[in-house]
């Protein structure tokens, strides 16, 4: 990347000064604080102060924590589980990995500041907010490195970037749910498409290693996203392409043997993690959830009033026209993209609970944002004639609007968490002051 500063970098960073606003007022004020370590966030997180403060995997600190010290009946949440007989949380550590400095950071300034050194006063909460705010930085600076790769205009780069943030439910995932997994993912699979497109673009096997280094990350974050492995044939862009890149790969065996060995040494982390709390390496954390891959809820995940992507956050479903530009150029690319959202849109809802509890929009798809994205940028690069492509970025704004609106509305239970309805969902449409009974 160039060190050139352009229209699309300068909209990067109005995008996090304006999240970093949003933010701050919204969370670092009075005690809105304790509200941003929540829900799963709260296991992801756990792994911090369990290895550097109570030095206890087996979490024998929750119920000071949990139960007295920071009690509050709203935001209660048992994040523990069971393994071979011992306490374990019931979370991958990855999100905590990529947390670690900020924690650190946290950790040194609050006896500093006057709060308790425990992992769970002001600042540590403060710092999860600005960790999410880092990554969201991260994410968008390689997004718009993959988007320059597609020769995608300066403007519509910028379209793009304020679209994934504001039209798509990351928006939330960043500013309300920073704890939550979702943004760190977003970041690394945005690192990941990146370095996939560099390796296709220039076959250097130096890439390998970093791609393995990258997917070992994303799958400690949240297992079920390795599932972008399955985007190189879309990175690629061409059979041929592909084809070279597989050669390349195999004919100098030490990159790929040191990028899958790095990988498994990556994702081996939390296989010591339980050996280390447990006595065994494979532990089942989630016990009876698990998926059903015979019984998936394909439609409901994507358009059901109860939780559909395409339903409250219906940027994702105007994307889909770039397929369209693709389909002229390169039907391999419209088969490779459409193969991998087929793959994991089957696999996200195959999961027991397919809408992923309390959530705004399908949540699993906001880590794929990047893949969603290129499509948007090539269908607003390719669309002919400026009345058409005012069209378009008309809808992009307009669907953005709908999105803050639809935000909004979530955040003040306008649109239930868990319980919607097509009554429910129409009777509050663009409504943002009445609240659902």
């Amino acid at each position: 990347m160039k060190d050139k500063i352009t229209p699309s970098r300068i909209s990067v960073f109005v995008i996090i000064f304006l999240m970093t606003c949003v933010t701050a007022n919204l969370n670092w004020g009075k005690d809105h604080w304790k509200e941003i370590i929540l829900s799963d966030g709260k296991g992801y997180y756990a792994y911090l102060p369990a290895i550097f403060i109570y030095h206890d995997l087996n979490l024998g600190f929750f119920d000071k924590i949990e139960k007295q010290d920071y009690y509050n009946k709203f935001l209660y949440y048992d994040y523990r589980a069971n393994g071979n007989g011992k306490v374990i949380d019931k979370y991958f550590c990855g999100t905590a990995l990529a947390e670690l400095p900020f924690f650190l950071t946290a950790h040194a300034l609050s006896p500093l500041s006057g709060y308790r050194p425990d992992g769970y006063s002001n600042l540590y909460h403060i710092l999860i907010s600005i960790a999410a705010l880092f990554y969201l930085l991260a994410g968008l600076v390689f997004l718009n490195a993959v988007l320059g790769g597609y020769n995608i205009r300066e403007w519509e780069k910028s379209v793009v970037l304020f679209a994934a943030v504001f039209g798509t439910n990351l928006f939330y995932y960043t500013v309300r749910e920073p704890s939550m997994s979702h943004v760190f993912s977003f970041a690394f699979i945005s690192i990941f498409v990146y370095c996939s497109r560099k390796f296709f673009a220039t076959f250097k096997t130096g890439w390998i290693p970093v791609l393995g280094l990258v997917l070992g990350v994303i799958f400690l974050i949240r297992p079920v996203n390795a599932l972008a492995l399955f985007f190189l044939p879309f990175a690629a862009g061409s059979a041929a392409t592909l084809r070279k890149g597989l050669t390349t790969a195999l004919g100098r065996p030490l990159p790929l043997i040191a990028g899958i060995l790095i990988f498994l040494g990556t994702a081996s982390v939390q296989f010591m993690i339980y050996k280390i709390s447990t006595g065994k390496f494979l532990i089942d954390s989630y016990g009876d959830e698990g998926f059903n891959f015979l019984h998936p809820h394909i439609a409901d995940i994507l358009f059901s009033y109860k939780k559909g992507l395409f339903l409250y956050t219906p940027l994702y479903l105007l994307s889909l026209t770039g397929l369209y530009s693709l389909w002229k150029s390169s039907r391999f690319s419209v088969y490779a993209w459409s193969g991998f959202f087929i793959l994991i849109t089957y696999v996200f809802s195959s999961w027991w609970n397919w809408y992923y509890g309390g959530s705004f929009s399908s949540r699993v798809y906001v880590e794929f944002i990047p893949v969603f994205m290129i499509l948007l940028a090539i269908a607003l690069h390719d669309t002919a004639g400026k009345f058409r492509k005012g069209i378009l970025v008309a809808l992009v704004v307009l669907l953005t609007i709908l999105c803050q609106i639809q935000t909004y509305q979530y955040r003040y239970y306008q649109i239930h968490w868990s319980e919607m309805t097509k009554e429910k969902y129409w009777e509050v449409f663009l409504r943002i002051d009445k609240l659902i009974k």
